[in-house]
């Protein structure tokens, strides 16, 4: 998984630490290099944390991976998680608080997945929103819900 870091945004601690709760293979932090770790609970010491400095590095490090870069975000024409099984190999991209995807990871994703929601807000946080994205990426692919 991986996450925009352009304004020091205090949910990558949360990200790191639902990583590691998850068992993702690593988090690719873009952007600034330093982030808080307060939310991560210490499980910075246990999951792999990578930086890249650029959207387009990162997309240059997947590309070679052969693994999809697949946003979360609640953009318009984005597709509900529940609709169907996230790929088995992917990096999901997370955007910033408040912003979200920056343009440059729009474009860099093959495709953005939205969490559906019934209440008056209009997002959650980062970090809520990785669990819940990695808790489908389970469902679909480790209890047996997906196929792809």
């Amino acid at each position: 998984m991986a996450i925009e870091n352009w304004r020091h945004d205090l949910n990558i601690g949360t990200v790191v630490r639902n990583a590691n709760a998850f068992l993702a293979a690593a988090v690719h932090i873009v952007g600034r290099r330093r982030w808080n770790r307060r939310g991560a609970m210490v499980t910075e010491r246990y999951q792999h944390v990578v930086h890249h400095p650029t959207i387009e590095d990162l997309a240059a490090w997947a590309a070679g991976e052969g693994l999809p870069l697949v946003g979360i975000d609640n953009l318009p024409g984005s597709v509900p998680l529940e609709s169907s099984p996230l790929p088995r190999r992917c990096v999901l991209l997370f955007g910033q608080e408040g912003p979200g995807l920056s343009e440059a990871a729009r474009a860099a994703c093959a495709e953005v997945r939205s969490i559906t929601m019934f209440g008056s807000t209009r997002s959650i946080n980062a970090g809520v929103a990785s669990g819940i994205a990695m808790h489908s990426w389970i469902r679909d692919h480790v209890l047996g819900r997906g196929t792809t």
